[in-house]
């Protein structure tokens, strides 16, 4: 499975690379696959690419189910202690 993180174009530099704010964190990022992109638009990520240009309303949407989905992930962790593999049905402890 493969995920594209949302990310805000914060500076373009020549080389087709720019600095992007993923979530509070920012990255260098190619933008060759995104030749229109521009200082201030939205991107998805993946591996290091810019990908798509995306409007500020999906960049928000997609954050917040990312959000949730770490939420859950640490409920999910607090709940078990760890996240563990269950034991094959007849296997003893």
């Amino acid at each position: 499975m493969c995920l594209a993180v949302p990310g805000k174009i914060l500076e373009m530099r020549d080389d087709a690379q720019a600095t992007v704010d993923m979530m509070g964190a920012t990255r260098s990022v190619s933008v060759r696959l995104t030749p229109d992109a521009k200082v201030g638009d939205f991107v998805l990520v993946h591996a290091g690419f810019a990908i798509e240009v995306i409007d500020a309303e999906q960049a928000r949407e997609t954050i917040e189910v990312l959000r949730d989905l770490e939420e859950l992930e640490a409920e999910e962790l607090a709940g078990t202690g760890a996240m563990t593999a269950a034991a094959p049905a007849g296997a003893e402890a």
